[in-house]
């Protein structure tokens, strides 16, 4: 058996607008079904700033998940109703430290239930035992709520003309007549089409910082009109999830996923899950991106690293516990560590070896491992481990990431434990692959001080970008015919 490098991520097989496209695919393009939003905070002040965009001419209904980030556990989720070519947008910020976050918006689209002017709090019924979800380990204040990532599906295009639409719809900018939506409004849903997008911003007013991303896009999440949730209330077996990923016609599987070998080409894996279709275009046996530390920009760096299915493999509220590519249940003392390995370059090609150079390695294991469904990792200068990540305040650290010097690149490998390979895949002919690695997603965010800035002015700089990544499969040179070497092992 030989692990296999597959450059680049996963192709554009779907079409950004029309109808339901024929497999699940992460949309370069940024259109899809079923957007993952990979980080929001409210530490330190700051706000996380979400918008998701209907870009159809169908209205839509979307449901909306928040889940925070040592487990992924809901903390809310919720309907809302999109007019054609409307835009919803909210805000997650703190009302107290070391509170729970809240979410407020003054959007005027329709909402099940309907958002108080005064805000949502995040609730901890998905993970303190009080709700249907039982207790898995980690804590159960209300603070767990102030960083993880967001979720948002497709549960259908509303029909032109009918009672649903007309009840969703702004005219001339009033506001639209949401009390009149039918009570059987789901049977005015079609198919979703592949037309959401969205972005996110992490925003200081006070540092004068902003990092805006773009949403990863899922297209081909479905082939059907979905059921969505209609409450506030977390509960991981109600509404959508990942696991409902389905594709109309998939041969040997409930849901395909479509993936690109190194020449560009797009190749066809069936799944018998659907997370196990999702999991697989977000699978990466490492992630590349670079870093600034420079003492003389007074610059730092943070690298955030979520894993957005990790949750079913992990979670027993999902079924048995722990399942590939993942290796350890979340449990006490609140996190499911997973291996990983990894080497800094400075940009004179200096390295520096993760497992061998550490200095500030935590002890949640040992070798060096990640511990939560979203990790935030200072990149680090050999002073003193900070207590919350010094760009965007996480405390979500499961280690820092040693500099090779003041600026660089890094390497970080997922395929260092044997147990990271998601299996049960099935290419046309009936031929079993196995893809290594883990299903990641993220982006770097580093600030700079401007210390000769003029009086008064604020010398903040910041800058994110997102990770790059190469993925790998498992098996003898015939299994993994479509996936060609390119830098092979």
């Amino acid at each position: 058996m030989r692990a296999i490098r597959l450059a680049g991520a996963v192709a554009l097989v779907a079409v950004a607008f029309g109808g339901a496209a024929s497999a699940v695919s992460l949309n370069p393009q940024g259109f899809g079904q079923a957007l993952v939003y990979p980080y929001y905070t409210v530490n330190r002040g700051q706000a996380t700033l979400i918008s998701v965009v209907n870009a159809s001419d169908a209205g839509k209904a979307i449901e909306i998940r928040i889940r925070e980030g040592y487990n992924g556990r809901g903390v809310l989720e919720f309907v809302a109703l999109l007019g054609a070519h409307d835009v919803w947008t909210m805000s997650l910020s703190q009302p107290a430290d070391e509170g729970a976050a809240i979410l407020r918006t003054t959007d005027t689209s329709c909402t099940l239930p309907s958002i108080p002017a005064a805000g949502e709090v995040l609730r901890t019924q998905g993970y303190d035992g009080t709700g249907i979800a039982p207790l898995d380990g980690g804590p159960t204040g209300s603070a767990r709520t102030r960083e993880g990532f967001v979720e948002i599906f497709a549960a259908g295009d509303v029909v032109p003309g009918s009672a649903t639409d007309h009840a969703i719809t702004h005219v001339a900018g009033a506001l639209p007549p949401c009390g009149t939506l039918p009570q059987a409004w789901e049977s005015d849903l079609v198919a979703p089409s592949n037309t959401l997008f969205g972005s996110g911003a992490i925003v200081d007013v006070a540092q004068g910082t902003f990092y805006p991303y773009n949403a990863d896009a899922i297209a081909g999440f479905t082939s059907f009109k979905l059921s969505p949730t209609k409450s506030t209330l977390p509960d991981p077996d109600v509404g959508i999830t990942f696991d409902d990923a389905i594709t109309d016609g998939a041969i040997s599987g409930v849901a395909t996923a479509y993936l690109d070998d190194a020449t560009g080409r797009p190749h066809a894996i069936d799944y018998t899950t659907g997370v196990g279709a999702v999991s697989a275009v977000f699978m990466a046996d490492a992630i590349y991106n670079e870093y600034l530390v420079a003492t003389t920009l007074a610059a730092h760096t943070d690298w955030i690293v979520t894993f957005p299915t990790k949750q079913f493999y992990v979670d027993g509220a999902y079924g048995f516990v722990p399942q590939r590519p993942f290796e350890r249940e979340f449990e006490t003392p609140g996190h499911a560590p997973v291996e990983v390995s990894g080497v800094s370059y400075d940009r004179e090609e200096s390295a520096l070896a993760f497992d061998e150079n550490c200095t500030f390695c935590p002890s949640i294991e040992a070798p060096l491992a990640l511990g939560y469904q979203v990790n935030v990792l200072p990149v680090g200068t050999d002073t003193a481990m900070p207590p919350s990540s010094p760009v965007l305040g996480s405390v979500l650290t499961s280690f820092e990431i040693p500099a090779s010097g003041s600026a660089g690149n890094i390497m970080l490998r997922f395929d260092a434990n044997g147990d990271h390979v998601l299996t049960f895949g099935v290419e046309p002919g009936f031929v079993p692959i196995d893809l290594v690695g883990l299903p990641v997603t993220g982006f770097m965010a580093y600030n700079v001080i401007n210390a000769n800035a003029q009086p008064g002015m604020l010398a903040n700089y910041s800058g994110l970008f997102r990770h790059r990544s190469t993925m790998g499969c498992l098996g003898d040179a015939e299994n993994c015919i479509a996936f060609p070497s390119g830098n092979g092992e």
